[in-house]
């Protein structure tokens, strides 16, 4: 059965007396007859990472308006300069988007037109911006990716 290191959560052979990452004795280290010290578990569960890497944070940022603005608000990322930018970017672009679909509407003939093409405009950046922020990549758009990266540099 498989044994992870109490220290830093990398895997162990069942032999092992230190843990080859860290250098920590192994509490379940097997005694030179081959049994386990008595009262030591056989499986140690390696510990649990909740957190998220930045590039899918960015990503998911773009998803929605909803996430953008939980991870402004949540600890871990509101302070990664990464995925900070990248919300802001979303949130911007969002009240940007409602902005020219106002001005749009006030057109009467040319509306569904113009709104046609400007939607396809709109779903070709919003897989650009998934890639790039997927890639690692702070990747800005023009005007908007400027205001973002005032507010990510703000804090």
């Amino acid at each position: 059965m498989a044994r992870f290191c109490t220290s830093c959560g990398s895997p162990m052979d069942d032999a092992a007396v230190f843990c080859s990452k860290c250098g920590k004795s192994a509490p379940g280290a097997a005694a030179p007859g081959g049994a386990p010290p008595a009262g030591t578990p056989a499986y140690v569960a390696a510990p649990a990472t909740s957190a998220l890497s930045d590039n899918i944070a960015g990503m998911l940022a773009y998803v929605t308006i909803i996430p953008a603005i939980i991870f402004l608000l949540v600890p871990p990322y509101n302070r990664n300069r990464f995925v900070r930018f990248h919300s802001f970017q979303c949130i911007f672009l969002a009240i940007a988007w409602i902005i020219l679909h106002f001005a749009i509407a006030i057109l009467p003939f040319v509306h569904f037109m113009l709104w046609s093409l400007l939607s396809l405009v709109g779903l070709v950046l919003w897989i650009v911006l998934l890639l790039k922020a997927y890639q690692g990549q702070m990747w800005k758009v023009p005007v908007v990716g400027d205001i973002a990266e005032k507010q990510a540099n703000a804090m």
